[in-house]
């Protein structure tokens, strides 16, 4: 009877680390996941404010732009909607790898790995690591500068003896051209911009 209450006693203590893991992992994916898309929302979001200025363009293209501090304060969010922590200090980073961006995320269990019942894994929590990848799909090839529109002459005298209060009509914004997500041409026109969502400038996905 002792054997197989202790042997009881160890599948319990088993199933509930494995179901403790099992919860980590999820919180450590959806943390990871959170961080990249919140990097992903910014540089959109950074990208409308100077879509006006193709100049600007390239830096939030390529995924230069966002705030760490920021992402990994959703990824916080994120843990412990799952049950999980981000241990301190703050263990949520990004590194570029081969033009994409990868955001690390480690986060430890708020409940633990066993119980009372077995001595020594009540204070024990279950660690779980997730690499989430932001991948940018958009190139932009800046079209040849337009040349400046010719410098207005000055308004010959009326027989009053004053100039033509006429003024000269401003040229049109040109539409922008030369931008291309995932094979898709887009053109922006600057007087009413359709833009690329998010999921079109970058994908996210986990690795590993």
């Amino acid at each position: 009877m002792a054997g197989l209450l202790f042997l009881a006693l160890v599948y319990f203590a088993v199933a509930q680390a494995a179901v403790t893991r099992s919860g980590g992992q999820t919180a450590a994916d959806a943390a990871a996941l959170a961080a990249a898309q919140d990097a992903r929302r910014q540089l959109r979001d950074g990208w409308r404010d100077v879509i006006l200025d193709p100049d600007a363009w390239g830096d939030f293209l390529r995924g230069d732009g966002y705030d760490i501090d920021l992402a990994c304060e959703r990824a916080e969010s994120l843990a412990a909607d799952n049950g999980a922590r981000i241990p301190a200090p703050r263990d949520c980073e990004d590194r570029l790898v081969g033009g994409d961006i990868e955001f690390r995320v480690r986060v430890s269990t708020i409940g633990t790995v066993g119980s009372s019942l077995v001595p020594g894994t009540e204070d024990r929590h279950a660690e779980a690591t997730a690499t989430a990848v932001l991948e940018p799909l958009c190139s932009f090839d800046a079209p040849e500068p337009t040349p400046p529109p010719p410098t207005p002459t000055t308004p010959a005298p009326t027989a009053s003896g004053t100039p033509d209060p006429t003024p000269t009509p401003s040229p049109e914004p040109e539409p922008i051209t030369g931008l291309v997500c995932n094979g898709d041409t887009w053109t922006i026109d600057p007087g009413d911009p359709r833009l690329p969502d998010a999921a079109d400038l970058f994908t996210v996905r986990l690795v590993d």
